[in-house]
């Protein structure tokens, strides 16, 4: 069983996040390979996102922890990959991207950014000011914005997020009741400042060589 980080948008392979879990597994002899999932960032898509995830999981059984738009990632991929997906951690997944994006910047802000081609953000994984292309929101707009996967889910959602609802995250787990379960938590989208919680929540079932269900893991 190999085990995958995908760190969220304009972040990095090396974020605080990814970091504390890299040290948590490695305690349990566990290595988490921490993907770089947008190398050349102007140019980022979804697609291309999938395909980094595909290339590296190479055909073999793995676990999967996203955060925010890794956590929608993860879902894309054990929808497509159910075969190869064993079970999944979700950290404020950006379920439902494109209209996230849409409702977060409006309609004047969509349509300069189609126009120009690029927008300027922040990028917090390079500490600086980094242009995204509108081929994101082209591309996103290929995939359905609730992933429909039933391996066992761990997901883990703030009530104070305001970039991703937390009724994005409770949404999804009503229409999986068989295979997700959602644990609030008090803190906002980054969830940096629980991850003891976190882990204490979801080390028993990462842990775990193989799961069928999530809730015989999980320690409340």
């Amino acid at each position: 069983m190999r085990y995958f980080y995908l760190h969220g948008f304009a972040s990095s392979a090396v974020s605080r996040k990814a970091r504390f879990f890299t040290e948590r597994l490695k305690e349990h002899g566990i290595r988490l390979e921490a993907l770089d999932l947008a190398p050349d960032f102007e140019n980022l898509t979804i697609t291309g996102q999938k395909a980094i995830i595909h290339e590296a999981v190479n055909g073999e059984p793995a676990v999967l922890i996203g955060s925010s738009l890794g956590g929608y990632l993860a879902g894309l991929y054990a929808a497509r990959h159910p075969q190869l997906v064993d079970r999944v951690v979700l950290l404020a997944p950006a379920f439902d991207f494109y209209y996230l994006w849409e409702r977060e910047l409006g309609p004047i802000k969509l349509r300069e950014w189609k126009e120009k081609g690029t927008m300027p953000v922040y990028h917090f994984g390079q500490d600086r000011q980094a242009s995204i292309g509108y081929q994101l929101m082209e591309d996103a707009l290929r995939f359905p914005g609730f992933p429909d996967f039933h391996q066992p889910c761990l997901l883990f959602h703030g009530l104070k997020d305001e970039a991703v609802p937390f009724s994005a995250s409770a949404d999804f787990v009503a229409s999986h009741l068989d295979s997700a379960h959602l644990i609030p938590l008090h803190s906002g989208h980054e969830l940096t400042d629980v991850l003891n919680e976190i882990w204490k929540a979801s080390a028993n079932f990462l842990l775990a060589p193989s799961v069928s269900s999530p809730f015989g893991y999980v320690r409340l």
